[in-house]
């Protein structure tokens, strides 16, 4: 038990390590970029998100000022719109803040992403994709709403649901694992949501606990589709090396092509981990770790039912034509005995009943997030201008680089 105790609380302390890279300051001169003569030659508009700096706000842009953002652009929505209250989540590129939008009081979760660290590491690709993703996400219970996208000179602004019930890594983090029923409910809603992003020829690639939230009523919301893959055809491959090294699937390893099976090898993997506390062929050790994923053969202990153990077998089936869903896909999912007690059309319509109830009082309720998150300064940066040392060409090369990142959704969408 100590061992297996160590074993995961580096694992936890690996895992947090990864989340550290994030925000990166751009570095732009701010009263350089009120210059009429800088405005002129980059077609910038004039910083707009002073109040959260204590300073005056600056006369909102004319037209003519702003970055074409295309047709689906919402040339309305700023950082000043909103009140930035806590940091609830960080990554590579940027945070998640809990924001509370001034006009009308909502709650929102505004992910903030640093248009220079992403083009540093040359993942404008993905973030596009991301957009893209959310865009389609509107009609499954299971993913994340995205309610509008915004940029100003240097930041993107993804305006999404706010969902407080925590990360299933973070109750992972304090349960250790999960009793088999709570499991099954949990991949059942997954595998749910997989099943409908394939559906729409989108791989998702990163299933992970990290990605995987609860709502207030504790149901699973998935999140972050930054490494999502599109127009991936039902008989169609890609080769990008991309996920987290504890849930790759061994054709990633081996960098062969690879189909939307990998979904079901993650989620394989993440049930697994539910059910024993780790992720399968885990080690502390990056390169064992990566030769027990390619060689190792799937060890499971006695204390799972049958069923349980044979879908583990089959979605943590190393050759991926012989793996569970390879042929039929979700259907496969949906109809083996592991599932057997789930009702999916009442799944679907949220009408079973979560086994774990987050208790959450509100949206100012943050006893689900980490205080890592919580306890950090909401940075004057999220709503305030660049700084200084960015060079002109970098400036537009990020308003190239996103255009079209703006969306509003129609009228329409809210009758």
């Amino acid at each position: 038990m100590k061992d297996k105790t160590t074993a995961l609380t580096s694992f936890m302390k690996q895992r947090r390590m990864g989340l550290n890279d994030f925000i990166q300051r751009l570095a732009t001169n701010s009263y350089a970029c009120k210059h009429p003569e800088v405005q002129s030659i980059l077609n910038l508009s004039p910083p707009q998100d002073a109040e959260l700096m204590n300073t005056n706000p600056s006369p909102p842009p004319s037209p003519s000022q702003q970055i074409n953002l295309g047709p689906s652009s919402n040339p309305s929505a700023k950082p000043s719109d909103f009140h930035f209250l806590k940091v609830i989540g960080k990554g590579s590129f940027g945070k998640v803040l809990l924001a509370r939008h001034r006009t009308d009081d909502q709650f929102y979760a505004v992910k903030v992403l640093q248009k220079k660290a992403i083009l540093k590491k040359k993942e404008e690709k993905h973030i596009m994709s991301e957009r893209n993703v959310l865009l389609k996400n509107v009609k499954h219970p299971f993913l994340v709403g995205l309610h509008y996208s915004f940029q100003t000179a240097d930041k993107l602004y993804f305006i999404l649901d706010y969902i407080n019930g925590g990360e299933l890594f973070y109750h992972l983090q304090r349960e250790r694992c999960f009793l088999e029923p709570r499991a099954r409910f949990y991949a059942a809603e997954i595998a749910s949501a997989l099943g409908y992003l394939h559906s729409l020829n989108i791989v998702y690639r990163d299933l992970k606990p990290e990605n995987i939230l609860l709502d207030s009523q504790g149901h699973i919301i998935l999140t972050d589709f930054g490494l999502c893959k599109e127009n991936i055809e039902p008989n169609g491959t890609t080769s990008t090396f991309c996920g987290t090294p504890e849930y790759l699937a061994p054709e990633v390893l081996h960098k062969q092509p690879y189909d939307r099976t990998v979904d079901w090898w993650c989620l394989g993997a993440v049930l697994y981990e539910m059910l024993y506390g780790l992720p399968p062929f885990y080690s502390r050790n990056t390169a064992e770790m990566y030769d027990n994923i390619l060689n190792k053969p799937l060890q499971l202990k006695p204390n799972i039912s049958n069923a349980a153990r044979h879908l583990l077998e089959g979605l943590l089936q190393k050759d991926r034509t012989k793996r569970l869903g390879c042929t039929e896909d979700f259907t496969e999912i949906k109809n083996h005995i592991f599932f057997s007690p789930i009702n999916w059309d009442e799944l679907n319509a949220k009408k079973i009943t979560p086994p774990f109830n987050p208790n959450v009082t509100g949206p100012n309720d943050l006893r689900h997030f980490d205080p890592e998150f919580t306890d950090e300064p909401v940075p004057s940066s999220i709503g305030c201008s660049p700084d200084s040392a960015l060079v002109t060409a970098s400036i537009k090369e990020a308003a190239e680089a996103f255009v079209g990142f703006s969306y509003a959704p129609s009228m329409d969408s809210y009758l």
